[in-house]
């Protein structure tokens, strides 16, 4: 491994522009934080510069960074997960801990899966964490083309996608087979036994072990070279290739990560959130009224459609003309339009709820949600309010309340669109019952 380098917080500008992996230390010299990424120079700059949410819970401690420049991102991504596992830093641990990490999972088999999982049962079967899910899955379907393995829970009865892309060695033809003729046992076991090699093989790839792959892959070519067996040879020399570069190129992933920033808004804003699962359907809802005159609410509906973007679904927009509050109220007002709309169980249920309003706002809208689906037994639904003047975002997600300003721009921007929609919606309607009032 490389030797790690430092510089002081003020002097973090001449990092290199590399892929790597990253430190941060404060005064006293403990380590805080440990990251990895494509370009370590601007990483690290927009830790200073543009702080995430979870930025704020360390980023003014930080008095030293660490970097050790790498050939590619894989070897960061794999690095990265080493030493968080290894040196156990503050708020890696922390951040750990509200199951934002991935662990790659394997079964203990005849045909051992793999799997990806946030909650390690035992980690004696698991190897992480890793930060990035998305890189780590791009990894894997590398990898899987050059180690074929099963990933389906159970084995079905004839064998699917996986297997017809060779990128699975069909585990259920092999044990139907197996059945069918007893003959077949012996050749069973060599396959069994050639599987559990390439799983051996994934493993060793994710815990840095590369190096080690490629001279065990060089050292069996020499033997079937001397064998004769010239076919075999050529079959381990193409993923010898194969796996040298995957570690060669500087970036794998940004295309992909770019395509999905364009194409999946969903993915985009359940990470942003910290969203237990991407929210496909969101509720939008606002108040609008002058001086308790022609009070009314109103909620719009945004759908993830197939393209990954959120559009609104006008046909299951809903209006309220508020009914028991006779004054002024906003938070009262909120209240009831949720209670009703919550009293309809053919409506199908939001898996977000946008508030225009501030922390009163949210506190009662949360209450009321939360305590109807709880008497029809449903699981808590998550719930956002912005505060129009300050730009901030209270969020039944996190502890603290965080500035909208400090999300990815995408998912700031779904917010800002349900906001307009939802107050454009409500103020329409209010405008109508005016008019109507006033005989217009």
């Amino acid at each position: 491994m490389p030797k790690e380098k430092k510089v002081t917080r003020d002097k973090a500008s001449i990092i290199p522009m590399e892929p790597g992996v990253y430190f941060f230390y404060d005064k006293k010299g403990k380590l805080l934080y440990i990251g990895k990424s494509n370009n370590l120079k601007e990483r690290v700059k927009n830790h200073f510069n543009q702080p995430a949410y979870r930025d704020n819970f360390f980023i003014k401690e930080v008095n030293k960074v660490g970097y050790i420049p790498l050939s590619s991102e894989v070897e960061a991504l794999i690095l990265e997960s080493q030493l968080i596992k290894k040196k156990e830093p503050k708020f890696n641990v922390l951040f750990r801990d509200d199951k934002k990490y991935f662990y790659v999972g394997i079964t203990h088999e005849n045909w051992p899966r793999i799997f990806l999982t946030h909650q390690p049962q035992n980690k004696k079967e698991y190897i992480g964490p890793f930060t990035d899910g998305s890189s780590l899955k791009e990894v894997l379907k590398i990898l899987r083309k050059i180690f074929p393995y099963r990933s389906c829970t159970n084995l079905p009865k004839k064998s699917c996608l996986w297997y017809d892309l060779l990128r699975c060695p069909a585990p259920c033809l092999i044990e139907k087979e197996k059945k069918v003729r007893e003959k077949l046992h012996k050749q069973t076991k060599g396959r069994q036994k050639e599987y559990k090699n390439n799983i051996k093989k994934i493993k060793e790839v994710l815990e840095g072990k590369r190096q080690k792959v490629l001279k065990d892959f060089r050292k069996e070519m020499q033997e079937l070279a001397k064998k004769e067996e010239f076919e075999k040879a050529s079959v381990i020399r193409d993923k010898t290739e194969a796996l040298s570069q995957i570690f060669s190129h500087k970036t794998i992933f940004d295309n992909q990560k770019v395509n999905q920033e364009i194409k999946n808004e969903g993915e985009i804003l359940k990470i942003a959130l910290g969203l237990s699962k991407i929210p496909r359907r969101i509720e939008g809802y606002d108040v609008s009224n002058i001086k308790s005159k022609e009070m009314v609410g109103a909620t719009v509906v945004f759908n993830l459609n197939k393209n990954g973007k959120y559009s609104p679904n006008k046909k299951e927009y809903r209006l309220f003309k508020i009914k028991t509050i006779q004054k002024q109220n906003d938070v009262a007002c909120l209240k009831e339009i949720i209670s009703r709309r919550f009293e309809h169980n053919e409506w199908k249920m939001p898996d977000l709820v946008y508030i225009d309003g501030g922390k009163a706002q949210f506190n009662a809208a949360n209450k009321t949600i939360q305590q109807t689906i709880q008497n029809r037994k449903l699981t808590v639904i998550p719930v956002i309010s912005l505060a129009k003047r300050t730009n901030i975002l209270y969020t039944n997600i996190f502890d603290s309340p965080i500035s909208i300003d400090k999300l990815e721009n995408i998912a700031k921007m779904t917010i800002l669109r349900l906001r307009d929609e939802s107050h454009r919606f409500a103020i329409s309607y209010h405008k109508k019952l005016r008019k109507k009032s006033f005989g217009v």
